[in-house]
């Protein structure tokens, strides 16, 4: 795992200052890349690199060039099958000289140009210089496990891992663009291929991008295309699941430097273990938790480490919020409020101690239909719509919007996400689940009207888009895929690339190969969810691996106990700094609507732990940006149409 920037000119050369610029771009990704740093420079291009050694670690230094030093890659990832593609490429009269995954690729670069993505089996994000040709080429993997930032300043195209090494250049242009505001407030994010930043974009996964006869193209080449294909028996799916599951444990599992894993409470990195366990000597795991009982799952982890004989290492974690709030800020570069980057940020620091690789059991739940208080209901509420008639749809939704929320009301009359949902169509019902915070209390906040339809949101085209083009006809396979487009990239890999990579860190996650991702969709909804049950796959191959008491034990997410913490140890601290006369959030927000809802919060009339979380997120990111988001405020609505590209929980 290593950190890459770079510059390139459109027309003509790179003026001094910028081509200067690629060594104080490359220092600001040195977290990503502790073990060295390499420069290739032209006088239209410049790459950089951080590395973190696993790889060939004597002989994989980069930049990397071709046998004749004209074609030149910095690369950030792992691919996989390098040593099934070597052979195939120097069959073709490629030369290797090293045994790095790095060569794997340039060569194949080479040999297939832009189509050289479609054999690569891995995480990855690139950067090419064709000097001959004077062409820059910059990819990023299928799912988006891998970062990679761009912006063209005055003439040059400045990309990077982070947005941190763009603000480095000289070119730099930090305007805002707080259109995504309500977005932010609503999702925890800004929806890529949009940043906070006017002018940067995110490349999306699956997508590339070429620079050549002074033109920017991007293309995007893999996509899910195959949905409930599958034409096994049941049997037989779970048995290709299982097969291709080791797969991809094993291929994971090639280091030259000490390799681990995450290990939680739940079957998805319990499962990833258990193939570990199979394949080496032994096993290094960590896991943490909070004092909270619902944000601890020490005790069931320790249950998977007792049963594989893993070196494990558990942490407790107590409220040190000052210890870390700045570095997980500075980790994301914009804002990002989803609160379980907390315990990511912590189990990352403590999985560094032992070692450098750690596998993680990501994507099992987007895949193979977990998240039963979010697809379960989902389903239902298909169902259930198919058979009311329009008009009454129309009473449901009011009668939802008007049904009571409070914390101390019993779940099963918590009915009023339900009502509504049933009365939406299926992909605003996707929307709103989505949703963090609903997007009428995100408008509430922000001091606009508060209407109740999740169609008003600057970003629900986009984000909705993925679920309204899967042909499936199963719901579940549509909130599926469209997880996979909007909320696995933006949200989960984000966190994990951001947080393990603030650590040194290197995360692979096998149960996100995207072999098994495709699989999963050929499965149709009756095998991966009968009857109801969520992860009814995973489930199956987990009863032959791990112990019966694992399995009944209640799923937890990973998440933070910060609606404790806000509402009590650090209310102090939230008050003084985001409620205090002049505070960044001021001039954007509602601030006596904010007032009130954090008193609620304290006093427990109402749940609004994420909502002070996103906020005090953006107040604190701006501080530390010494960024004025007072002015930026009239220039919202300016933002240039939003294109789609290519858990959050439920509350009733």
């Amino acid at each position: 795992m290593c950190g890459i920037c770079g510059t390139f000119a459109l027309t003509g050369e790179l003026s001094p200052p910028v081509a200067h610029a690629i060594g104080p771009m490359t220092t600001a990704l040195r977290h990503r890349g502790p073990d060295g740093d390499g420069f290739s420079v032209t006088p239209f291009s410049a790459l950089g690199h951080r590395r973190l050694a696993i790889i060939d670690r004597v002989g994989g230094a980069q930049p990397m060039s071709n046998e004749d030093g004209t074609v030149w890659i910095a690369f950030n990832g792992e691919i996989y099958n390098h040593r099934e593609l070597r052979p195939f490429l120097m069959a073709k009269g490629h030369t290797f000289r090293t045994h790095s995954d790095t060569e794997a690729i340039i060569h194949a670069f080479e040999e297939f140009g832009p189509a050289c993505v479609d054999r690569l089996e891995g995480m990855f994000s690139f950067a090419i210089v064709d000097q001959r040709r004077r062409e820059l080429f910059i990819a990023r993997d299928r799912l988006g496990k891998k970062p990679l930032y761009y912006a063209l300043f005055d003439g040059v195209l400045h990309f990077a891992s982070e947005i941190k090494a763009l603000q480095r250049s000289p070119a730099w242009d930090g305007a805002l663009d707080l259109s995504g505001l309500e977005g932010y407030l609503s999702l925890g994010y800004f929806m890529a291929p949009h940043t906070i930043y006017r002018h940067v974009r995110e490349l999306e996964p699956g997508h590339w991008l070429r620079v050549r006869n002074g033109a920017v193209e991007t293309h995007q080449y893999w996509d899910v295309t195959d949905f409930d294909s599958f034409s096994g028996s049941d049997a037989r799916g779970l048995e290709e699941t299982e097969e291709l599951l080791e797969r991809c444990v094993r291929e994971r599992l090639e280091s030259e430097v000490p390799l681990g894993a995450f290990l939680s409470g739940g079957i998805d990195s319990g499962l990833v273990v258990s193939y570990m366990a199979a394949a080496v000597d032994r096993v290094v795991t960590t896991s943490v938790g909070f004092g909270e009982r619902a944000h601890n799952e020490l005790e069931t982890a320790a249950m998977t480490a007792r049963q594989f004989r893993t070196d494990h290492h558990p942490h407790l974690i107590e409220p040190a919020l000052a210890q870390v709030f700045d570095a997980i800020v500075d980790g994301f570069d914009q804002p990002f409020a989803d609160a379980s980057a907390l315990p990511t940020y912590y189990v990352s620091r403590a999985a560094r101690q032992h070692v450098t690789v750690a596998l993680s059991g990501d994507g099992g739940d987007e895949a193979f239909g977990g998240y039963d208080f979010r697809y379960v209901p989902h389903a239902v509420e298909a169902r259930v719509r198919a058979f009311v008639p329009r008009l009454f749809q129309v009473a449901l939704r009011q009668a939802g919007a008007w049904w009571p929320v409070s914390p101390s009301l019993p779940r099963p009359l918590r009915l009023g996400t339900y009502l509504e949902n049933v009365g939406r169509s299926a992909e605003e019902a996707y929307y709103s689940d989505l949703c963090f915070l609903k997007p009428q209390a995100a408008r509430a906040l922000l001091g606009i009207r508060q209407g109740r339809d999740p169609r008003d949101s600057p970003v629900y085209e986009a984000v909705t888009a993925p679920y309204r083009r899967c042909p499936s006809a199963s719901a579940v396979q549509r909130a599926q895929y469209a997880d996979l487009k909007v909320y696995l990239p933006n949200d989960v890999l984000t966190k994990v690339d951001r947080m393990s990579m603030q650590n040194s860190l290197e995360v692979r996650a096998p149960l996100l190969d995207r072999r098994l991702v495709e699989l999963a969709f050929r499965l149709p909804e009756r095998v991966k969810l009968p009857n109801l049950r969520a992860k009814h796959i995973l489930k199956q191959i987990a009863a032959k691996r791990l112990t019966p008491e694992l399995l009944t034990q209640p799923k937890r997410g990973f998440t933070a106990p910060l609606g404790e913490w806000i509402g009590k140890v650090y209310a102090g601290q939230f008050e003084a700094e985001v409620l205090r006369a002049g505070s960044s959030v001021s001039g954007l927000l509602d601030i006596k609507r904010v007032r009130a809802t954090f008193a609620d919060h304290v006093a427990g009339r109402a749940d609004a732990g994420y909502a002070m979380w996103a906020i005090w997120m953006l107040e604190r990111w701006a501080s530390r940006q010494q960024t004025p988001l007072n002015a930026e405020r009239s220039g919202a609505s300016e933002r240039q149409p939003v294109h789609a590209p290519d858990g959050p929980g439920r509350s009733y």
